[in-house]
């Protein structure tokens, strides 16, 4: 049961969705995505909302707060408000958890006893998609309709798929037409916009992540469709929350003013650096005012670009910040670019057995007794990520693969042709089995579930870790089976594998790091980038029959026959400079 709050006290009780059967198995906090705004956070969002407000002289002022927490947005913006407006307020609010809204209705209701408040202990997409209105305490009074809203200040819930489940997840996406990994947030982003008034105004704090992510094209796409965006900020690793959070701030206004693709939105992103300081602040908010490398209070150093939020690529291309110095270099590295790794290959990620006890071991002489299965391949991990070549980790893993390739069509392994491992196979049967999924499927028990295609494992492969701070690639000459940790691609569509050794080149020099930076920018904590398939796909290769790309060449080789010595560090340093002679940029500023 819920119970619906006024400035009077108790007034009503409604059905609404159980949080806690919907979370099972994981904390409070995390289940409902409960992550509290720092006030000065709070206070940053309600002033650029009232900045991008058009207020009236008359009338009452509707404003939503659909996850109110602690009330600490909500207090900002009504003290924001009071700025511009003299008139009637009237706060309607939600909250899943009944003693977070009575706190923050007390708090509201003690500093603004003018204002009207309305507070239902209720899940808001459950009243932001009813189909029928129903006669409950925010509806407009003298009738059914429920209110559009002229003010919405949000710190949504942040709760992903696997902790919501499945089903949920499946029904806010057919409801809001979302896509990939949805998050709860996703759905709220876009409940809002449903009932932000054509003249109104919104602040959304949000996570970053579907601004670059492929799984978040679709809300992209319906963001500039449905709202006016008026600016954006990336607060990246900042660690405004305590919550493993990188939030974005997003400002639009209603429907009524559009043309968005005729607008330029202004877009700051904030990252932290090991760059020298060129001036110092108090907080990365205070940063947020100023371009450069920006010093703060507590000693860390961060990355401040402005610009605007590029939209040459349509409606659900990546977010970034698109400056005319970036812009100007992205231009000359595409005039310099012959093909994209996409082109050169597929980009796959490693296999997965979803039973590596059983399939991957570091002991297989010991858990064997010196039997070892005749099945059994080197395995590449991200334990053994190196540049241009893999390092020797301090145990060596290796994966029992029961797949072969004939006539270029994937086989599973007949296990009466390989009796040791038939007998290592047969003892771990019941965890095997467990897989149901697998069988079901269609497969034999004792396969893995994703093996990719067997015959490429022979081949030369570049191989790359997905999270780092540095770009991490390497060749594999070897014969190794790539782990799910890792990226790799052979050369195809009809390139030699010497594509590979230039690939390699270009995705370790810092070149690319920049070129991320003006293409994607996903960062993670502490300057650590994504280097997922979609990104990768895309990053730049000169031609190939160049002499520079052929001098690359011949040191990407020397540097993996130097076999990480101090020498291959000093000519990393000279194919570095190669690198960004190949794509025309010389000695150019970097950054």
């Amino acid at each position: 049961m819920t119970i619906s709050i006024n400035q009077g006290g108790l007034m009503s009780q409604s059905a609404g969705i159980d949080s806690t059967k919907r979370y099972q198995a994981v904390t409070s906090n995390k289940a409902n995505g409960e992550t509290y705004t720092p006030l000065e956070l709070a206070d940053f969002v309600a002033y650029h909302i009232c900045r991008y407000h058009q207020f009236l002289d008359s009338g009452t002022l509707r404003v939503l707060d659909p996850s109110i927490g602690d009330g600490e947005l909500s207090l900002s913006l009504l003290k924001e408000i009071r700025k511009f407006y003299q008139g009637k307020v009237e706060l309607f609010a939600f909250d899943t958890n009944a003693t977070a809204l009575s706190k923050s209705h007390s708090r509201i209701a003690s500093r603004y006893p003018d204002c009207m408040l309305r507070f239902e202990n209720k899940d808001f997409l459950q009243f932001a998609i009813e189909g029928d209105c129903q006669p409950d305490l925010l509806t407009v009074r003298g009738s059914q309709e429920k209110p559009k809203f002229d003010l919405i200040i949000a710190n949504p819930p942040y709760v992903r798929t696997q902790i919501m489940g499945a089903s949920e997840a499946q029904r806010l996406a057919s409801t809001f037409g979302l896509t990939g990994r949805v998050d709860l947030y996703q759905a709220f982003l876009l409940a809002m916009a449903k009932v932000l008034a054509p003249n109104g105004t919104a602040g959304f704090i949000v996570s970053n992540r579907f601004m670059t992510t492929r799984g978040g094209a679709a809300l992209r796409r319906e963001l500039r469709k449905t709202l006016k965006l008026r600016e954006v900020w990336d607060l990246g690793d900042t660690k405004l929350f305590d919550a493993a959070v990188l939030p974005a701030v997003i400002i639009a206004n209603g429907s009524k003013v559009q043309n968005n693709q005729d607008t330029a939105v202004p877009f700051t992103s904030i990252y932290e650096t090991k760059e020298h300081a060129e001036l110092q602040v108090e907080s990365p908010i205070q940063a947020l005012v100023t371009t450069g490398v920006i010093a703060v209070g507590d000693g860390r150093r961060f990355m401040v670009k402005s610009g605007i939020l590029d939209n040459s690529d349509g409606s659900d291309a990546v977010w970034r910040v698109a400056t005319a110095t970036g812009n100007t270099w992205l231009a000359t590295v595409e005039k310099h670019t012959a093909r994209t790794f996409g082109e050169i290959g597929k980009i796959r990620v490693g296999v997965k057995t979803c039973a590596d006890k059983v399939f991957i071991r570091h002991d297989w002489e010991g858990i064997t007794k010196g039997e070892l299965p005749e099945l059994l391949r080197p395995l590449i991990t991200h334990h053994s990520a190196g540049r241009y070549r893999a390092t020797v980790p301090k145990k060596t893993r290796h994966i029992l693969y029961p797949h072969t390739a004939v006539d270029g069509k994937r086989m599973v392994i007949d296990l009466d042709d390989y009796p040791k491992s038939k007998a290592y196979l047969e003892a771990n049967r019941p965890v095997l089995e467990g897989r149901t999924y697998v069988i079901e499927g269609g497969r034999k028990w004792y396969e893995i579930w994703v093996p990719q295609n067997p015959s490429c494992w022979s081949c030369p492969k570049l191989v790359f870790r997905d999270i780092s701070e540095r770009p991490t690639f390497w060749l594999d000459l070897e014969g190794g089976v790539v782990n799910g940790d890792c990226y790799w691609m052979v050369a195809e569509n009809g390139h030699e594998a010497e594509w590979l050794w230039l690939a390699a080149a270009v995705a370790n020099s810092t070149l690319i790091e920049t070129f991320y930076d003006h293409r994607f920018n996903n960062k993670l904590y502490a300057g650590r980038r994504r280097f997922i398939t979609q990104y990768v796909q895309q990053f730049p290769l000169p031609d190939i029959h160049s002499l520079v790309a052929q001098e690359i060449i011949k040191k990407a080789k020397a540097i993996y026959e130097a076999n990480h010595s101090a020498a291959a560090e000093d000519m990393e340093r000279e194919l570095d400079k190669l690198v960004w002679q190949a794509f025309g940029l010389g000695e150019e500023i970097r950054r």
